[in-house]
């Protein structure tokens, strides 16, 4: 019996204590993950004033003041969101960590669980060797053969209870590392945005000293540089549609997807239109010299994140602000998708994909801007039936330079709210 209790001893050891000295480790960095999910949460306050500012100036006429007060606003709205990436890349780091001590300390409890159910086993095996009569004839008095009877009975449901819990330990086991492998795989993407946020930054700050030298710091120079680009702008229109309204592709309509929502999906988390297709009120009056919009306008501050709308092959990238500044798309880029349809989106301030490239629904393509011609920082998206459309490099009388951009056949355009 005093065997059997010396046993006893050693199963509880094998486990209990290793698990209680790495506790005090699992729990500091607990606190230290919820220290980092407040900075975070501070940090998104702090955004959204700077987003709640940024449409305030917005709503203010158009002024070199307002337009550095823009990009300054822009910069500390970016400089906080580095920070939170910052931050969640730490916390999962954390989190990481944290998951590696649960995973080895469930790993020595399941050891310690094996070295205890087979030393039980065999203490048991060793006492049932005994016939019934060897061992009541062992014991001095009756009671204390019972005790033994007992304490093997208690063994037997020890064991039992070991393999139980060894069983749900291993399900926990695999349910941690798939966890941390998750964590990892976030870990990648987090630090590939907290590059991204840092050359979105310096990309404000170079445009912030562009827009300065190019001003001279002068109200009634940005005045005219902004009536100079307003210009170039129904110039390039004009020709562009000029040039579209000759083309004669052929497509066929029974080769494009059924109208529907959910064919496309959106290409923002957060959408919100702000101008939409075809004849709109900004177009009647004189917007896209008199014609319809070719797509449709949605709101984004600098650095949102854009999604491919559907899965495809990235037909082309290109920048018309390269020849013809503040007169196009800007930053651009068109996705041929497999059902018909092709999506192009603008205005971007960072490009994250390249031409041929295969992309998937809702993978980041870039993030959004105000390159080209834009009042605004917004992302432009036009449907065509892909029958329809080509990348061509185009001489302009306009711009003096070849750009290369998609151009249509205007029967190609498509409502895109026919699709998402």
């Amino acid at each position: 019996m005093t065997r059997l209790l010396c046993i006893g001893i050693a199963v509880f050891a094998l486990w209990s204590v290793p698990f209680l000295a790495r506790a005090e480790t699992i729990e500091d960095l607990r606190a230290k993950i919820a220290e980092r999910e407040s900075a975070i949460a501070e940090l998104e306050k702090e955004i959204i004033g700077y987003q709640d500012e940024l449409e305030t100036v917005g709503k203010e006429t158009q002024s070199l003041q307002s337009a550095v007060r823009v990009i300054d606003v822009e910069q500390k709205k970016i400089a906080a969101e580095i920070r939170v990436a910052e931050n969640k890349i730490t916390a999962v780091s954390l989190a990481i960590k944290k998951l590696s001590q649960e995973i080895g300390a469930k790993e020595r409890r399941i050891g310690g669980n094996r070295e205890a159910i087979a030393e039980t086993i065999r203490a048991m095996r060793s006492a049932e060797d005994d016939s019934l009569v060897e061992g009541l004839l062992a014991n001095r008095t009756l009671s204390a053969f019972w005790e033994r009877v007992d304490i093997l009975e208690r063994f037997q449901k020890s064991v039992q209870s070991d393999l139980t819990e060894t069983r749900a330990l291993k399900a926990g086991l695999e349910e941690s590392r798939a966890q941390n492998e998750a964590n990892r795989r976030k870990l990648v993407a987090l630090r590939g945005e907290l590059s991204d946020r840092r050359a979105l930054l310096a990309g404000r700050k170079k445009e912030r000293s562009a827009l300065l030298a190019a001003t001279k710091n002068k109200e009634s120079e940005y005045k005219r540089l902004l009536n100079e680009r307003v210009a170039r702008r129904n110039a390039f229109e004009r020709e562009l549609l000029a040039f579209e309204s000759e083309l004669q592709f052929a497509i066929d309509p029974s080769r494009l997807p059924e109208t529907g929502a959910g064919v496309l999906r959106w290409p923002l988390d957060v959408v919100k239109i702000t101008q939409k297709f075809g004849s709109t009120s900004f177009s009647r009056a004189g917007g896209y010299n008199g014609q319809g919009h070719n797509g449709i306008d949605l709101r984004a501050s600098i650095g949102t994140p854009v999604r491919a709308a559907q899965d495809g092959v990235v037909k082309g990238v290109g920048n018309t602000d390269t020849v013809c500044p503040g007169a196009s798309y800007g930053k651009w880029v068109l996705i041929e998708h497999g059902n018909g349809l092709s999506t192009l989106y603008a205005h971007f301030s960072l490009l994250k994909v390249n031409e041929g490239q295969a992309v998937g629904a809702g993978e980041v393509i870039g993030y959004s801007g105000d390159t080209g011609y834009a009042t605004g920082p917004h992302l432009h998206f036009t449907v065509y039936a892909t029958q329809g459309v080509r990348v061509l490099n185009r001489k302009s009388a306009v711009c003096r330079g070849t750009y290369t951009m998609p151009v249509a056949d205007l029967k190609a355009y498509l409502n895109p709210l026919s699709y998402l």
